[in-house]
């Protein structure tokens, strides 16, 4: 995991993750958002309500805790080992959305996110155990919880969009 010097950077990092993923989608046609091809594990929807889904909780975890509530990570309704049907909550979640609908949600999400972090103090972002909801599982400082929440997967699911693109016009040709 990179260690990040201060916040800026890795707000900066999240951005830059952020609008290479997202321009990855610009020639994506509507009509395709939810193709299911045999080499990539997600369609496009997929991709985009899986950053959704995790973004919200982290943000979501954070909110929670400064409001006295009890934090239940990854939420009330799944545990660590239940990723799988809380993924396929995330796709259902955001099922209806058009793909210009799911880019603005992303956009806004990622912005938030950004926001947020620009107003933490560098202990809270960078020491271990600042916040509860950061040592329920293990115990990572704040600022690897939102890397592995957001510039990991961006990167990741970026290499996977790039692979249903390339197969599917491969196809289509």
């Amino acid at each position: 995991m990179p260690n990040y010097e201060s916040k800026e950077a890795l707000i900066a990092e999240i951005q830059k993750m952020y609008k290479l993923f997202d321009q990855e989608f610009d020639e994506i046609p509507e009509q395709q958002k939810d193709l299911r091809i045999p080499e990539v594990d997600r369609t496009p929807q997929e991709m985009l309500a899986y950053q959704l889904g995790w973004l919200t909780l982290v943000t979501g975890w954070e909110k929670d805790e400064r409001a006295g509530k009890e934090v239940i990570t990854p939420s009330p309704d799944y545990k660590w080992n239940q990723l799988g049907p809380l993924y396929q909550h995330f796709y259902e979640t955001y099922q209806g959305n058009s793909l210009a609908e799911l880019r603005d949600l992303f956009k806004q999400n990622v912005e938030e996110l950004c926001q947020w972090i620009g107003l933490l103090s560098e202990k809270e972002l960078f020491q271990p155990g600042v916040r509860k909801w950061t040592v329920t599982t293990v115990n990572w400082p704040m600022s690897k919880w939102i890397q592995i929440n957001s510039v990991a997967p961006f990167k990741s699911f970026r290499t996977k969009i790039r692979k249903w693109k390339k197969t599917v016009n491969n196809t289509i040709k």
